[in-house]
């Protein structure tokens, strides 16, 4: 099992103990993706397809908050809210504006890219460096702004 596997585990017997419902609940979520991926495709999820599954959720969760607010209801947005920080728990500490910047430089400067056509080598040198600590999105807006 994987480090972050466990440690999922752990914080859900933790939340069961201290009867927190939603971070429970929300956990359980995390684990019946997880274990659906597993099933599906008959493997064992290792710490970076974990963070991949982790970084979409958060995505979905933010995609349904934006919808909720947009359709003026509140009480399910502050419900998807919580469900995004519990997630952001297992996530690693998001990188700041400046390591962005960097990791983003080396990968141009390593791929070489010049224009908009060598985005795609640039953003795979990126993205297995970022996934779960920076918005996608974020990152390719940046990497445009940069060929």
């Amino acid at each position: 099992m994987s480090d972050l596997k466990a440690t999922i585990t752990e914080q859900m017997k933790d939340a069961m103990r201290a009867k927190d419902k939603v971070r429970l609940g929300t956990i359980r979520l995390i684990q019946a993706e997880l274990k659906r991926i597993e099933v599906d495709e008959r493997i064992e999820l290792d710490d970076a397809r974990i963070l991949t599954v982790l970084d979409k959720m958060v995505k979905q969760r933010r995609d349904s908050i934006t919808q909720y607010e947009a359709a003026e209801r509140p009480e399910l947005a502050d419900k998807e809210q919580q469900e995004l920080e519990v997630i952001k728990t297992f996530l690693p500490q998001p990188l700041s504006d400046a390591e962005i910047a960097q990791i983003i430089d080396a990968a141009i400067a390593e791929s070489g890219a010049s224009s908009m056509q060598d985005m795609g080598k640039v953003m795979a040198l990126v993205k297995p460096q970022v996934q779960g600590r920076a918005d996608m999105g974020r990152i390719s807006g940046l990497v445009k702004q940069k060929l």
